[in-house]
């Protein structure tokens, strides 16, 4: 049968563009369907109100909410719309998705990762299940995308490092902040292990792409000025588009996936930029929008066989929908502590601190109950956006501050001290009260159901990540910070997501197969963060980069071409 393209891959980000690139590289035609625009590299620019006040990267919450569901104190559960509040799901709706956005802090996860429920037992109230497949199968794509997407860094050995196929990473490390040898003491000090964070941002030039400008650590939410950040876009898709074999359309929404009496995908139905719908098809489809809204699209493709959504039969469609755990703090590094020559080094802004602790990946502390899971510690400075940072210190003890009082709290927040933050992620347990659904009644501008979801969370989230900040504020302590505060919250951050999806060997318990085609439709493929049974202990994106060249390559094999070699 003929086709329009050989693959239609919906959504760029990091779970689309590696497929891609794979495929039409070997020669595949591939169809990219992005609701956002494209934009390039010299459209990114350092402005603190597009990143960090307003949405400008994102479709507006007006014509296009969600409905988020949070818990109150009496158990029962509140559904606010987004347009009303401070949630935000909508992350980076552009070419390239959220990945343009991202800090670029790169973890892999562990081998003790994909086997939880074997390694730990079940946790009351969470949903937890062992990956079909084990690090050692992902490992070699983790490889991959250090030199595709390009992760700088340097390899120290501690206690829990994962296996490596590669001594070192492709590209040095990045310059670093004084606070980072700081910590680097302190560490030695009290017996722990500071690592380098890797980082997706080049520290030289490779094809075509410039270095790190160290312009002020505006990474978190801000696009990359130079296409030294390992976005989807500069990465990889801009490199699938040359190949002649890959087109990318912006601006196509897509509303449904059209099946068949039988089940099997037959086509594609999108809005356009004018709002006008279109119909293309292909022989597979690659569904990768983010954990969100991948799920949406399932549940709207409704057909004569899946009448509660595609692949959804037995209904766990959006369940299990994962966030990231853990904690925070910070504290201030005051420069009257230090000689003029090293609070001149200390007031540098631009070089990363880019240090993290995995003492604790897993806790083994009688203190704090069973052997158990923990998760991963970063050091960051706070985002440099000065309205941002403001808009934070403008209440004292006695409510809204102006005036003098005002300005001598903005003078000490942005003359006295270096201000440093914690970031503890631990494991999101899936619970049934995580999860997202469609609207019975509300649409958005399209005229569709808008979608629902609950945030619910499992106290051991809140309990390990209690317990991670405390280390973190430990470390800041001892090099010397004051006003140090570390704590955990159930809240979720927004710009983490997976889940919704999860791959499995049981049709009964998963929605994909360990290659991530749905168990009940043979031409659909799931690729970015849905598929995770559970997240780890780190950001999710290498993992979905990595898990998305691992699909390509099995969707190689699928049409035929042999496994090719980078």
């Amino acid at each position: 049968m003929s086709h329009d393209f050989d693959v239609i891959v919906i959504g760029s980000g990091a779970g689309g563009s590696p497929v891609a690139l794979t495929l039409s590289r070997a020669g595949h035609s591939v169809l990219v369907l992005e609701r956002g625009p494209w934009y390039s590299t010299e459209d990114f620019y350092k402005d603190e109100l597009a990143c960090c006040l307003r949405d400008i990267y994102k479709p507006s919450r007006r014509e296009e909410p969600h409905i988020v569901e949070t818990e109150r104190d009496d158990g029962s559960w509140r559904a606010q719309n987004t347009n009303n509040s401070r949630w935000n799901f909508w992350n980076g709706n552009c070419v390239g998705g959220s990945s343009n956005f991202m800090s670029g802090y790169f973890h892999r996860l562990k081998p003790v990762d994909f086997h939880l429920l074997s390694e730990f037992g079940p946790v009351e109230g969470a949903n937890i299940a062992d990956w079909p497949i084990r690090y050692e199968d992902l490992e070699p794509y983790y490889s991959r995308v250090e030199r595709e997407v390009g992760v700088s860094g340097k390899v120290r050995p501690h206690p829990h490092a994962e296996p490596r196929s590669q001594a070192d990473f492709p590209y040095p490390p990045l310059q670093e902040h004084a606070v980072a040898a700081m910590l680097d003491e302190a560490g030695e000090r009290l017996g722990y292990h500071p690592i380098p964070t890797p980082r997706a941002i080049l520290s030289r030039p490779v094809e075509g792409r410039n270095s790190c400008a160290y312009n002020g650590g505006y990474c978190g939410s801000t696009g990359c000025s130079t296409g030294a950040k390992g976005s989807a876009r500069s990465a990889l898709l801009e490199r699938a588009v040359a190949t002649g074999r890959c087109e990318v359309r912006p601006h196509s929404l897509v509303k449904r996936l059209i099946t068949d009496a039988k089940g099997k995908i037959t086509g594609v139905e999108y809005f356009n930029k004018e709002g006008v719908l279109r119909q293309v098809d292909a022989g597979i489809y690659v569904v990768a929008c983010q954990a969100i809204e991948s799920a949406k699209l399932l549940l709207r493709s409704t057909g004569p066989k899946f009448p509660q959504g595609l692949a959804n039969s037995n209904g766990l469609v959006g369940k299990n929908l994962l966030f990231a755990g853990g904690g925070a703090g910070s504290g201030q590094l005051p420069y009257a502590k230090f000689s003029a020559s090293k609070a001149r080094e200390l007031a540098q802004t631009g070089f990363f601190v880019n240090r993290a602790l995995q003492d604790w990946y897993v806790i083994d502390d009688k203190a704090f109950g069973p052997r158990q899971k923990g998760g991963t510690i970063d050091f960051v400075h706070v985002h440099p956006s000065p309205v941002l940072r403001a808009s934070r210190h403008l209440h004292g003890d006695h409510g809204l501050l102006w005036g003098k009082p005002l300005k001598r709290n903005l003078e000490h927040l942005f003359r006295d001290a270096v201000p440093l933050k914690i970031e503890a992620f631990c494991d999101w347990l899936p619970n049934d009260n995580s999860f997202v659904t469609l609207d019975p009644s509300r649409k958005d501008k399209w005229g569709m159901p808008l979608g629902r979801v609950r945030t619910g969370y499992h106290v051991q989230n809140l309990k390990v990540g209690w317990y991670l900040a405390a280390k973190g504020a430990e470390m800041l302590k001892a090099i010397g910070a004051e006003e140090v505060i570390s704590f955990a919250s159930g809240a979720p951050p927004t710009n983490l997501l997976a889940g919704t999806c999860r791959f499995g060997t049981d049709p009964k318990t998963s929605v994909l197969d360990p290659m991530c085609r749905a168990h009940e439709v043979e031409n659909l493929y799931v690729t970015d963060g849905s598929f995770m049974p559970t997240g780890g202990s780190v950001p999710y994106t290498w993992t979905i980069y990595a898990n998305a060249f691992r699909v390509a390559d099995h969707l190689l094999q699928r049409l035929g071409r042999p496994r090719v070699s980078y």
